[in-house]
């Protein structure tokens, strides 16, 4: 009897719950062959119904908020984005780059150069056209000399933009990217009409339009009347509000004062598991929760130090306690068990508090105790996870203090800053994207300042490398220089947590990001 087989006469036979189902389908990488009743997601209609008020309680906003893609690192403004603008290139539920605002790409048989044609006929939410023009300035603007967006590093590759004519782009680059379409649905590079100054109008292209904004508080939009995309934007009217604490988004969605929420809190998610009127929304991706360490900044500069941290956590019993089995082991770097070159052979890390002792000894500090910057806002749970992992951490002769950090203004004033921080990633399609986003020398959202020469020149072989096997070696090493050298503790590999009212319907979810990879304005409809 296959495995699979086993888990789901276990489940049919009451001996396991659907969440103890869900967990082992998840860790031993079957949850792509688990059949939807076994997910527990009710079978969606064929057919969308238009209209309604869509009101989606987030959190992750901020009072600093300002409607530029190039600034987003939160969760409302992401969502916000989707609902407002478009890519050159989406990622569907299949994990697969296709069309958005181009209608086709191809490329030179080296990948060195691709071209994009793009859709006709397509309006921003200001009457003027899209053309070439909006899509070169959108992207050039990443590029500059002082650019702060975090895709600068992924636009590094590309030696020349231009407009071959109106409707078609050319990207020329430096060497080879198998993976660049992909790259061009990264959220920062929405495309924008041409020259805009005032990003608070958050003009686009998308499927809804911006009546009023309130950073950090409220937004409201009505339907793209002139949408291109007939068969998405179903709703009538969008009201997203901010929502920070767990507990109430919860009670707000139980209220019906909105239809549906992200980030529930995994404490209580089975009662909104077994409630009538409400169904619970659960995707399996590549979103992760760290705590990354800057190795800029002593004591992390020294990797003996590092790694005594890595050591002093027990993965297992945090995943337990705080997470309620909602997720699965990290080994101290990105890449998730669903993605395509996962190194399925490096040994799991575990909880051992005598090798712990041993680098720390080894890296002759004696100091033995450590700030650790935590807040909910890092990722959900991240106080509690802390917690546990202060006691973990006492075996191995190590004292963490937590320090309680705000939630509004943390990616602003904690992460990158202070030395060692929770975080959460969403995880990216490739792992070149992963990797260049955030342990690539030098790019603005490497969180832990980490440097490694070798893995730098891997990064560009990689990239450039059409061989699939020769890619394979190559990120199966990369995993492991981080897992052993880097700077972040990747504590797990979670389940998105999302719930709406039973009214909501939605197709297949992409999992790239949570909430149908940020979609869910513009893809879910009411019953």
């Amino acid at each position: 009897m296959s495995q699979l087989k086993r888990l789901e006469n276990l489940l049919s036979n009451g001996k396991i719950t659907r969440r103890e189902f869900i967990s082992r389908a998840t860790a031993l990488g079957l949850t792509a062959a688990v059949a939807p009743a076994f997910l527990g997601k009710r079978a969606q209609a064929a057919t969308p119904k238009m209209g309604g008020r869509f009101r989606l309680g987030v959190q992750g906003g901020n009072t600093a908020d300002n409607g530029d893609p190039a600034t987003f690192t939160n969760t409302f403004m992401q969502v916000y984005n989707y609902a407002t603008r478009n890519n050159l290139v989406e990622v569907d539920h299949t994990m697969s780059p296709v069309p958005e605002l181009a209608e086709s790409w191809e490329s030179t048989p080296d990948a060195a150069k691709w071209v994009f044609k793009l859709r006709k006929g397509v309006e921003f939410h200001n009457g003027k056209t899209m053309d070439a023009n909006d899509v070169l300035w959108s992207i050039q603007r990443h590029r500059t000399e002082d650019s702060k967006s975090a895709a600068k590093a992924l636009l590094k590759s590309i030696d020349e933009i231009k407009a071959e004519d109106k409707y078609t782009v050319a990207f020329t680059l430096k060497s080879g990217s198998a993976d660049f379409p992909f790259l061009m649905s990264d959220y920062h590079l929405t495309i924008c009409p041409a020259d805009t100054t005032d990003f608070m109008k958050n003009v686009g292209t998308g499927a809804y339009k911006q009546v009023s904004f309130e950073p950090g508080v409220r937004t409201f939009a009505k339907k793209n009347p002139n949408y291109f995309k007939t068969d998405r934007g179903h709703f009538d009217e969008l009201e997203m509000i901010h929502l920070p604490d767990a507990n109430t988004r919860t009670t707000a969605l139980q209220t019906g004062q909105v239809d549906a929420i992200n980030r529930c809190e995994k404490k209580t998610f089975q009662f909104i598991e077994k409630a009538p009127a409400l169904q619970a929304i659960i995707t399996n991706g590549m979103k992760h929760y760290t705590f990354a360490m800057l190795c800029d900044k002593a004591p992390f500069t020294d990797n003996n130090v590092r790694m005594a941290m890595k050591y002093a956590i027990d993965r297992e019993e945090i995943i337990k306690q705080v997470m309620r089995g909602y997720a699965v082991p990290g080994n101290d770097h990105p890449i998730s068990p669903v993605n395509r070159y996962y190194n399925k052979n490096l040994p799991q890390r575990t909880y051992d508090p005598d090798k712990a002792k041993f680098y720390l000894k080894k890296s002759g500090l004696s100091q033995r105790d450590f700030d650790l910057s935590v807040s909910d806002e890092g990722f959900p749970g991240a106080v509690d996870a802390g917690a546990v992992y202060k006691e973990n951490a006492k075996k191995a002769g190590i004292d963490i203090n937590l320090v309680r950090e705000a939630a509004d203004g943390y990616w602003n004033d904690v992460w990158m800053k202070k030395p060692w921080c929770a975080v959460y990633w969403g995880g990216r399609p490739t792992e070149d994207w992963m990797f260049t986003t955030t342990y690539a020398s030098g790019a603005p959202w490497n969180d832990t300042h980490w440097k490694n020469g070798h893995f730098d020149e891997l990064l560009v072989k990689a990239r450039a490398e059409l061989d699939s096997d020769k890619r394979r070696a190559m990120y199966y090493e990369m995993q492991q220089i981080v897992r052993d050298d880097g700077g972040v503790i990747v504590l797990a590999f979670v389940q998105d947590l999302q719930a709406a009212t039973k009214k909501i319907r939605y197709g297949k979810l992409a999992a790239n990001w949570e909430l149908d990879g940020w979609k869910c304005c513009e893809r879910w409809w009411f019953a």
